[in-house]
């Protein structure tokens, strides 16, 4: 099992998303790399806590690798646009990969210096290694499972798109 931390604007939508995925063995939503310890959702919407909504990924390597989980995460934001996805704004919201096995920085590193020549605005999303993660409280959990007509900035067919992705079958 390997696993990521990322940062993509609403953690309802982006952990729907990586749900689908095969491959994907679990998500879970939380805050990562924010300045205090414990923070609630209020903490974090305040602004003051520097946390970033994000998705916990843990997923098998045999069927997903890093570059899949990479290509799915950059199709469904903007990584060209600092401290908003959608219609949520604030630092809360910014686009971030955060890992945990230094081997991963050079391969996101790798990836997005290949991807910036697709926009003409550089890319702002951060890389960083893993400081710190809260779990979310339990409501966030799951929380467009649970209330299907909640707000997500990632379009059906994106969805779709998810429950279909095969990454290990993916040229490079």
């Amino acid at each position: 099992m390997r696993e990521v931390f990322l940062a993509g604007g609403c953690f309802w939508g982006l952990q729907k998303y990586f749900d689908q995925v095969s491959g994907v063995i679990s998500t879970q939503v939380g805050y990562a790399n924010g300045r205090t310890v414990n923070p609630t959702y209020e903490d974090v919407c305040c602004g003051n806590s520097n946390f970033a909504e994000t998705v916990w990924v843990r997923y098998n390597e045999n069927i997903l690798d890093l570059h899949g989980i990479l290509e799915l995460f950059f199709n469904v934001i903007d990584p060209t646009v600092r401290n908003r996805q959608g219609n949520d704004t604030g630092t809360q919201y910014r686009t971030g990969i955060y890992y945990i096995d230094e081997d991963d920085e050079g391969i996101i590193k790798n990836y997005i210096s290949r991807l910036q020549q697709k926009y003409t605005r550089p890319i702002v999303t951060e890389v960083e290694k893993l400081k710190n993660y809260y779990m979310a409280e339990p409501y966030h959990q799951n929380y467009l499972e649970k209330h299907p007509e909640g707000y997500c900035h990632i379009g059906k067919e994106e969805f779709q798109y998810a429950g279909t992705y095969t990454s290990l079958q993916t040229a490079r």
